[in-house]
């Protein structure tokens, strides 16, 4: 294949791509979207697979075929409740795949790290700008792969819960961090002057992941669907690194269209928790706070049965549902799609309150209600319906916790002070779905529990809204 009609692929290729996040970015469209983004990388493989100086195909190949078979087994048994593992491990190789990268660019331009090679090749001259930026090239793309690949590592054991989602509060924690840069920028200087050498890279790869492991261990857990996102954007721009490694145009775009889009994302799920984007990215600043008042029980709660909610669902003229992960867990979206059409049918107001970071992967809410085939038109954010509570009859909080929590704005020393939440205590009667009076991911107790206008249906949700739906 000719070097024109590669170009003109990697083009077409990035344009989709375009298309790609375009489209994702409204449910009616995430569709296409998704096409899009499937169509361009299919066309961007096919290209890079016929470079004339594409070599070792027959490696190449059975590399696709075990990774798409891999892919295709996971996408096809993964539940929606395990999608930000899935994602966190894609992050991590993309991560890994950077290091690789970086590694084998730098041997393979200097092949006496590795082995013996005649006196030719050692006495090869490496210099001038164009050597030292593909020092740098190489160095950078290494030092932000083994930062996503450790941080990525640790965001999966937080949402898998196999490590503590409690923010890891070391000793002069941020000192620790400060001291990981200023090693990695000294470590560059020395690399990048005369001792390039791949002892000066393993030295800064294992620096690079401690300081990504660290990074992530230092969020706590309410923070961790911006954790996400922010790791979204670190593959990203190991991606692009590794592009500048290649020399690969089409990979530097697609890597800068990914580090961009998460980093805007990140931010965007950084306002709506009143988080400084800088401080999470950082790595645990702004988590320096004095134990809640509101970590212990205050006072009774009310219990009620599901024929009760029942009645009170039809005597209600507006009903308002705001689903958590405790909604993806139970698997309840499908019972939930049927009362809300039973509901609707019988000429009662119903829409859903989503919060930016409700679940543990941002859209993870919407992506449920849309696979239930709930209208999107009554799907809404926390800005378009806090106002309407007041208003509202009924408020069905389902696996939600800390996204309808009163002590983000009546406590100052919560975890989660200041984190803008879904205001459904304003409503004439709340009903809370769960299974105990555990206290959410954050690991702060809710005083909504313990309001008069609040009752408990306890037990799994999808099984509760079974039984509502019945008494329906």
């Amino acid at each position: 294949m000719s070097q024109g009609i590669i170009s003109a692929a990697y083009l077409i290729a990035a344009v989709l791509f375009i298309f790609s996040l375009a489209g994702l970015s409204k449910q009616e469209t995430a569709k296409q979207g998704n096409i899009c983004g499937v169509a361009g990388m299919a066309i961007a493989l096919i290209a890079t697979i016929l470079k004339p100086e594409t070599l070792g195909m027959g490696w190449i190949l059975v590399a696709m075929i075990t990774g798409g078979g891999i892919g295709v087994y996971l996408a096809r048994r993964v539940e929606m409740t395990e999608m930000p593992e899935l994602v966190a491990v894609l992050h991590s190789f993309v991560g890994l795949a950077a290091v690789l990268v970086g590694f084998n660019s730098f041997i393979d331009l200097h092949p006496e790290t590795v082995g013996s090679v005649s006196d030719a090749i050692k006495q090869i001259s490496h210099s001038g700008a164009e050597y030292n930026i593909h020092l740098v090239e190489v160095y950078l793309g290494i030092f932000i792969g083994a930062v996503t690949f450790t941080g990525s590592i640790v965001a999966f054991g937080k949402l898998r819960g196999v490590i503590n989602s409690k923010a890891l509060m070391l000793p002069h924690r941020h000192k620790l961090n400060l001291l990981a840069l200023v090693l990695s920028t000294g470590l560059l200087i020395h690399f990048v002057g005369s001792h390039a050498s791949i002892t000066t890279l393993v030295i800064m790869a294992v620096i690079a992941g401690i300081f990504g492991w660290h990074l992530v261990a230092s969020i706590g857990g309410a923070d961790m669907p911006v954790v996400v996102s922010m790791l979204n954007s670190y593959s990203g721009w190991a991606a692009a690194a590794a592009g500048f490694m290649l020399s690969n145009d089409l990979l530097i775009i697609v890597g800068a269209l990914v580090g961009s889009s998460g980093a805007i994302l990140s931010y965007i799920m950084c306002k709506a928790m009143n988080r400084s984007f800088v401080s999470v990215i950082a790595g645990g600043f702004g988590t320096d706070v004095q134990q809640s008042s509101s970590d212990e029980e205050q006072g009774e709660h009310r219990e009620t049965s599901a024929d009760d909610v029942a009645d009170m669902l039809k005597n209600s003229r507006s009903v308002i549902i705001t689903p958590g992960y405790g909604m993806a867990v139970a698997q309840a979206q499908y019972p939930v799609a049927e009362i809300t059409q039973k509901l609707r049918d019988k000429g009662i107001k119903v829409r859903f309150g989503i919060h930016p970071v409700a679940g543990r992967l941002p859209g993870h809410m919407n992506v449920l209600l849309a696979e239930a085939k709930v209208p999107y038109d009554i799907v809404l954010e926390m800005d378009e319906i806090n106002d309407d509570f007041s208003d509202t009859d009924t408020v069905l909080v389902i696996g939600a916790n800390d996204t309808v929590n009163p002590a983000a704005l009546d406590d100052p020393n919560s975890p989660i002070a200041g984190m803008p939440v879904l205001e459904v205590w304003n409503a004439e009667n709340v009903v809370v779905f769960k299974r105990s009076m555990n206290t959410g991911y954050a690991g702060v107790q809710n005083p909504l529990f313990f309001k008069e206008n609040t009752q408990m249906l306890f037990g799994d949700a999808k099984a509760s809204v079974e039984n509502i739906l019945r008494a329906l």
